[in-house]
């Protein structure tokens, strides 16, 4: 298998460009899952407070034998600890349950404008990061409104953009304006969760013609957009089908053909959506 490339952030840093979703994982399984995924070449694993598997996240790379400076760990800050003291308090909690003495990439979970805390949790992890707490500090589910404000007010502009991205969903304008911001986009919900997508005819002819799975392919269309897909899996074999897209390359057609097709949002609204 190939290495595994990698983006460097805007702050200096570089990621893995694919890495290990876990969500809606338990920590049983989000043990297991983490420490397959580091076995088999994984080096970024993605978790939340509000996914209840830190524990189990931290368990897995503890018990991976993969030294800890080789992983980059990112969990999120949720809604109800909007706020400059309730996320410095909220990280201490997923620094505890991860059983870390850092995190390597934080992110606001979601922006939830009608609270407008968010502002505020971002000064704290700017705060996080100057301390050497936290490596990197980025968003999810933000839009360019949302990170202009964070622009405007602080000065500092995330690392990533973690959004709801696949084929459905393209997301073209945002990622744009992520590219033109030095931000990286990471990819949720990467092989479009709950839909049929992986069942399309024409993701299957590319990938025969190229000794790929539908999902290949469609990871493969995420790299070669230059966002960063974090497919959750707990079983080993699709573990490993899932990092083993740098193989081969899509051409031209291939990749407009990957999102020819009706769009739809298969996940909440940023601007309407609310999580705590």
């Amino acid at each position: 298998m190939n290495s595994i490339p990698a983006h460097t952030l805007n702050d200096g840093t570089t990621i893995p460009a694919i890495g290990l979703g876990t969500w809606p994982l338990p920590d049983d399984q989000a043990e297991q899952a983490v420490r397959d995924a580091l076995e088999l070449g994984y080096r970024l694993v993605d978790s939340a407070t509000n996914y209840c598997n830190e524990t189990g996240v931290g368990r897995g790379i503890a018990g991976s034998g993969v030294p800890r400076a080789e992983v980059m760990v990112t969990t999120k800050l949720p809604g109800r600890h909007h706020g400059y003291e309730e996320t410095l308090a909220s990280f201490e909690e997923s620094r505890r349950r991860l059983g870390v003495e850092y995190v390597d990439l934080y992110l606001i979970h979601w922006p939830n404008p009608r609270v407008d805390k968010y502002v505020d949790a971002w000064r704290a992890m700017i705060k996080l990061r100057e301390d050497g707490l936290v490596r990197s500090i980025g968003v999810s589910n933000f839009t360019p409104e949302h990170i202009e404000r964070l622009e405007r007010e602080t000065g500092v502009l995330p690392a990533v953009n973690q959004i709801e991205l696949h084929p459905l969903f393209p997301q073209d304008e945002l990622r744009a304006f992520d590219a033109g911001k030095g931000i990286v986009t990471e990819s949720w919900s990467p092989l479009g969760r709950g839909s049929d997508l992986l069942d399309d005819q024409t993701l299957k002819g590319i990938g025969d013609a190229l000794g790929a799975t539908p999902g290949q392919v469609v990871l493969r269309w995420h790299t070669q957009l230059g966002t960063l897909p974090i497919p959750k899996s707990s079983n080993r074999r699709r573990q490993l089908d899932n990092l083993d897209v740098f193989r081969f390359t899509l051409d031209d057609t291939q990749m407009a053909a990957v999102a020819d097709r009706v769009h739809q949002r298969l996940g909440g609204d940023p601007e309407l959506h609310e999580e705590f």
